[in-house]
């Protein structure tokens, strides 16, 4: 038996990619290698590497006028590239602080020019998704950027700001997750580990206009024009992790592409939610309802002892990365695209269990 995965990052990945990359990984299309062997150079390689870009283009809608970029660094590196890249003398980079991540995004930041924090909800603990700002005062900055999902706190956006400046969003933990217009944004990015695939790439998902706008004195590595002309293979890339990114793809794909996942993925949320809602305060969600995650749900229990014990009989029933981050306390259920819905379920069922056996 599978555990019940619910990691919050690296993360689940669908146990049918994990076979086909089993059965491939010594002979990849009767090359004699596995594709961890074939050169980023060679055909067959390049085949795989367009083939992710492609199906993404095709999942997200991506318009022809942005670039798809497959970097490697994590969503931290790109955390100094994009103000390295984009943050000019005498422009104000603005963010909309809503968790630890988007902390860690304001810190590089300024290294590299002025910044500005145009709303944040740090005072609540990130409960929630700031709304009390206004996009006029952000006129003449360089970008506004957001995190859309927080993996800690359990908060997601649920309507994006219409910015009169580019839009910059950290999608790491729900890209996939649900339908997204990617035209009000200038520039997307998304560590793999958690919707995507395994750690080792990170998608960058650019509007060519911004592109062509960013500073020229960037080092040619962390420069986003090298990567664009070099069809992301100026570098030896990560190619494993692409070849298993392009099949998560073909597998969000097969399961009737983005519009199908959302709907599984606020069933499976679904389940969870209900279990805290219909607990009688036992579960405390640490979300406002306004803002709840598709991907990260956070809840807590009455005491540090029953947590503990929580964690303890979760874990010997399989539920495997349930604790919450110290942050919070509590629990952490990370439902991303890969988790099934028989795992949320089965979680829901033993959180009533526990609940009646505990109050």
């Amino acid at each position: 038996m599978r555990a019940y995965n619910f990691n919050a990052g690296p993360a689940a990945i669908p146990l049918p990619v994990l076979e086909r990359a089993q059965k491939e990984l010594v002979n990849f299309q009767n090359t004699g290698m596995s594709v961890m062997e074939l050169s980023h150079r060679s055909k067959d390689y390049e085949e795989v590497h367009n083939r992710a870009n492609s199906l993404l283009r095709e999942l997200l809608g991506i318009p022809d006028n942005y670039e798809v970029l497959f970097l490697q660094g994590g969503a931290s590196l790109q955390f100094t590239m994009i103000p390295m890249n984009f943050l000019k003398e005498g422009q104000t980079a603005h963010f909309i602080m809503s968790g630890a991540w988007s902390d860690k995004a304001l810190k590089e930041a300024k290294f590299f020019g002025e910044t500005r924090i145009l709303a944040s909800s740090k005072e609540d603990n990130y409960t929630h998704i700031p709304t009390d700002y206004s996009l006029d005062e952000v006129k003449d900055g360089a970008y506004l950027h957001i995190t859309s999902n927080n993996t800690i706190f359990g908060t997601q956006w649920q309507d994006y700001p219409d910015s009169p400046i580019p839009l910059i969003a950290d999608m790491s933990s729900d890209i996939l997750c649900k339908e997204i217009d990617v035209e009000k944004f200038s520039l997307i990015y998304a560590g793999a580990q958690k919707n995507l695939g395994p750690s080792g790439v990170t998608v960058v998902i650019v509007k060519k206009e911004f592109l062509e706008s960013a500073k020229e004195d960037a080092p040619t590595i962390l420069n986003y024009r090298t990567h664009a002309k070099n069809n992301s293979l100026f570098n030896t890339p990560p190619t494993f992790a692409i070849y298993m990114l392009s099949l998560v793809l073909e597998w969000v794909k097969e399961q009737g592409g983005v519009k199908n996942i959302q709907k599984i993925n606020e069933e499976k949320a679904g389940y969870i939610y209900s279990a805290i809602d219909n607990s009688d305060g036992f579960y405390k969600a640490h979300a406002t309802d306004d803002s709840r995650s598709l991907m990260n749900i956070t809840f807590t229990l009455p005491s540090e002892e029953l947590t503990k014990k929580f964690l303890q009989e979760a874990k010997e029933r399989q539920f495997i990365g349930l604790a919450g981050h110290r942050s919070v306390g509590g629990c952490r259920a990370s439902t991303y695209n890969a988790v099934p819905k028989e795992a949320c379920v089965a979680l829901a069922e033993f959180m009533a269990e526990f609940k009646h056996q505990n109050s």
